[in-house]
């Protein structure tokens, strides 16, 4: 299949794949008489694991792993979970940093009078030298 047809099928975009053969992710296909890629089922089988890798959040690097122990057929299950066990940390990580960012601006905001007045609270706290902004009192 053309790439236009393996993007079809894998739901990753003809550009991604394109972007994902330039970094090495995938391994660019063979090419037809023409010069235009040629796509086999093993290929869009990959671009599918790359996408379903992307959607849960993994990074290129992290996927460049993923692949290299989902094609090595002697490799502990180990591996995988201690690589997926790392990202959901990292994960955890970023949810709480979203968490406290959300508080501090709803803690912002609940002091905005939110009238006409030129003078805001929440401006005032972005102007401070000391960053990043305070987190939320919760106490």
């Amino acid at each position: 299949m053309n790439i236009g047809e393996a993007a079809q099928a894998s739901g990753v975009s003809a550009k991604m794949i394109r972007h994902y053969e330039s970094i090495g992710l995938v391994a660019t296909p063979p090419r037809s008489d023409g010069g235009y890629r040629r796509y086999d089922e093993r290929a869009v089988h990959t671009l599918r694991f790359v996408r379903r890798a992307r959607n849960l959040g993994f990074s290129l690097d992290e996927i460049r792993n993923l692949l290299s122990l989902w094609h090595d057929r002697d490799r502990a299950s180990a591996d995988v979970k201690a690589l997926t066990l790392r990202h959901v940390a990292d994960l955890e990580q970023r949810i709480a940093e979203l968490a406290a960012m959300r508080d501090t601006l709803r803690e912002l905001a609940q002091h905005c009078s939110g009238d006409d007045r030129p003078d805001c609270p929440i401006l005032a706290d972005m102007a401070q030298p000391e960053a990043p902004a305070r987190p939320a009192c919760h106490g």
